[in-house]
């Protein structure tokens, strides 16, 4: 694998990553490895997932020096087994010890998004629902947990407070309570209508059927469901009876996905797919070492 067709934001996370852990400079790494002392290596499952950034992981690497190959052993979006292979790594010594820690950070989160991701996907299967990410993302590393949802089967929800409107309670609130006014503000709003000459979405967020009714009749894009019961959430989509998108948001776990996916809501938000994600555990094993 050469050089990346990552974007170039994504190709800036990967270069702060590494001038953070780098510094001035690898002193173990530059101290102890000849310059011409080449390794091969491989990167090794320790637990079952979803691998998600090899590509990623790969620039981690190419960023320090372009004679460093990585060979995908499986593609991002598959699963594997304890004890599987998934890529092998072959170049100078000194950049795979410099870039081991930055290339396994991202490895590993970007995998252990996907695996939720993919089990919440899987616990809905064969309902209408489609599961969400949330913006409670780690602070500058967005693009990476976004695709790893994406890899992971989910769908992404705004990226940012740029690309929709997403009415909360606090803007209802700044709005003297009025769901009503809110709306009309952001109608009223040239910014709301000008991104790249599209008007955007409008997503509305209630918390009881009475604010349901009031943004039903406001033709808005999606209506997100708050922290609601069960039944309740039930009795919104017959309310709604397809008339609008909706999307049930708050809690939501494994344990309770199924049960709220079948009450007929098109969308499922997860804050857990990103802000508590658990590391998928993966190791880079490298061989004895050899003159180049």
């Amino acid at each position: 694998m050469g050089r990346s067709n990552v974007s170039p934001e994504v190709e800036a996370i990967v270069r702060r990553a590494l001038e953070e852990d780098i510094g001035s400079g690898d002193v173990t790494t530059n101290c102890t490895v000849p310059v011409d002392l080449w390794l091969t290596g491989r990167f090794v499952a320790k637990a079952p997932g979803v691998i998600a950034g090899l590509e990623i992981a790969a620039l981690s690497f190419w960023l320090l020096d372009e004679r460093v190959k990585m060979s995908r052993l499986v593609e991002d979006g598959a699963t594997v087994a304890p004890g599987q292979t998934i890529a092998d790594v072959a170049g100078p010594a000194r950049a795979l010890l410099t870039g081991e820690r930055t290339a396994l950070n991202i490895l590993q989160r970007m995998s252990g998004i996907a695996t939720a991701t993919r089990r919440f996907v899987e616990a809905v299967a064969g309902t209408r629902a489609r599961i969400l990410d949330t913006r409670k993302t780690a602070p500058g590393l967005r693009a990476l947990d976004k695709l790893a949802v994406r890899i992971g089967g989910g769908m992404n929800h705004r990226i940012g407070l740029f690309d929709m409107v997403m009415i909360k309670n606090n803007h209802i609130a700044a709005c003297g309570g009025s769901i009503a006014e809110a709306v009309q503000r952001v109608r009223s709003c040239a910014v709301a209508s000008s991104a790249g000459g599209k008007r955007l979405k409008i997503e509305v967020e209630v918390r009881d059927l009475r604010e349901l009714e009031e943004a039903l009749a406001l033709g808005v894009d999606i209506i997100m469901l708050d922290n609601m019961a069960v039944e309740d959430m039930r009795r919104a989509v017959d309310i709604v009876n397809g008339r609008v998108k909706l999307e049930a948001s708050g809690n939501v776990t494994l344990d309770n996905v199924r049960v709220i996916a079948e009450t007929g809501v098109d969308y499922i938000s997860a804050g857990a797919l990103t802000h508590s994600v658990k590391a998928l555990d993966i190791s880079l094993w490298l061989d004895e070492p050899h003159q180049s």
